[in-house]
Formats: C-alpha cells, sequence, structure tokens
C-alpha cells in the first residue's frame, strides 16, 4: 500500500489529529461519508467500534502521521521485535528517529511530507555530509544542519509556519539552523497521542 495523497482533513476526521500530515484543525467532530455520523435508532449513540477496528486505527495513525507505507510499517515492527524492550516504544522510537520526522520536529518545515521533500532536494545534511534518504535513522551524537546554499530558503520556512515541537533528545540551534541527537526519544515525547500496544497487538498474527 502506497502512501496516501488524497484530502487531508477527511483522515483527520476518521483519526484524530495526526501533526505530521497536516496542521490544518477539522470543524466537523465526526468521521468523513455522505451523511454525517452514524446513528443507532435514530438516536446520537454512535456504533461500537469493534477491537479490530480499534487497532486498525492505531496503526492506522502511524502510518498517515509518519507518510510510511503499509510495507514500510510492517518492516518497522519487525525491527522493533528484534531489539530488547517494549516492542511499541522501540517501535515509536524507530519512527521518531527517522531523518524527516526530525526535519519536521526541528520546525525546518509544516508537515513530514514537506520535510520528506526538503531531505530528497540535498537540503540538509548530516554530520557534514549530504543526506538525501529520508527514511535514514538518526543516531547519538549525528550533527543535522540545513546546507549552507539553503540556508535562506529554509529560514523562510521557519519564518512562515513556526512548528518547532518540543523535543528533549534534540540540543537545537534555531538560529544556526542546526541540531544534535542527545539521546533517543523518550515516551512522553513523541509528537502522537497513540496506543503503541495496539499496533502491536493488530500485528501480532499478521507479521
Amino acid at each position: 500500500m502506497a502512501r496516501y495523497r488524497g484530502p487531508k482533513l477527511r483522515i483527520i476526521r476518521r483519526l484524530g489529529e495526526l501533526p505530521g500530515l497536516t496542521q490544518k484543525n477539522c470543524t466537523r467532530e465526526f468521521p468523513p461519508g455522505q451523511h454525517g455520523p452514524k446513528k443507532r435508532g435514530g438516536g446520537n449513540q454512535k456504533s461500537k467500534e469493534s477491537q479490530y477496528a480499534v487497532r486498525l486505527k492505531e496503526k492506522q495513525k502511524l502510518r498517515f502521521n509518519y507518510g510510511i507505507s503499509e510495507r514500510q510499517l510492517i518492516s518497522y515492527v519487525r525491527e522493533a521485535r528484534k531489539r530488547k524492550g517494549s516492542t511499541g516504544e522501540i517501535l515509536l522510537q524507530l519512527l521518531e528517529m527517522r531523518l524527516d520526522n526530525i526535519v519536521f520536529r526541528l520546525g525546518f518545515a509544516p508537515t513530514i511530507a514537506a520535510a520528506r521533500q526538503l531531505i530528497s532536494h540535498g537540503h540538509v545534511v548530516i554530520n557534514k555530509q549530504r543526506v538525501t534518504i529520508p527514511s535514514y535513522i538518526c543516531k547519538l551524537n549525528d550533527s543535522i544542519s540545513v546546507a549552507l546554499n539553503s540556508q535562506k530558503f529554509v529560514k523562510n520556512l521557519v519564518e512562515r509556519s513556526p512548528n518547532q515541537m518540543s523535543a528533549p533528545h534534540l540540543e537545537v540551534n534555531i538560529e544556526k539552523l542546526s541540531a544534535v541527537v542527545r539521546d533517543t526519544v523518550p515516551r512522553d515525547a513523541v509528537g502522537l497521542q497513540i496506543n503503541e500496544l495496539l499496533v502491536v497487538e493488530y500485528y501480532s498474527r499478521k507479521v
């Protein structure tokens, strides 16, 4: 399954706030559908979601927020299982330490998709070398910065849409458009409201 390229607010209405997908707010509180929210017996009560639907929803939050395909997410789940510790937390760490997500968290781009474009076009440097792979997993002490000939362009982006999120694992110098990775991202600093255990449960019999 490829990355989603359709209406973003439709996804927000269905899954809730996804800062990596869009900063826009949705005014409708019910999921997308031609006739609005479903009602039971003519009342206002919503039908209860099945356990599968709840797990699927949490999985979809990860996919759409981080802008990854189903195949990529499965690969991250498999990698998380190989490592010691909580599979769910390790999965979140892998996604949060992707270069496109860190560029977004630093406020260099308004969305993860925009951050991915910056990286692909050669605007981002790691340890003094250009990196054009958005899925690059940043490591401890990696130095991330904007290429010298791209600084003016990125500063304009930062000024137009200031979006820096709290990131205690990053040592940030916003004036120089640079940062150093000082730690793995702590669970409470993950930039998404998510129940990662439900994602692990979703894939328990699939991967």
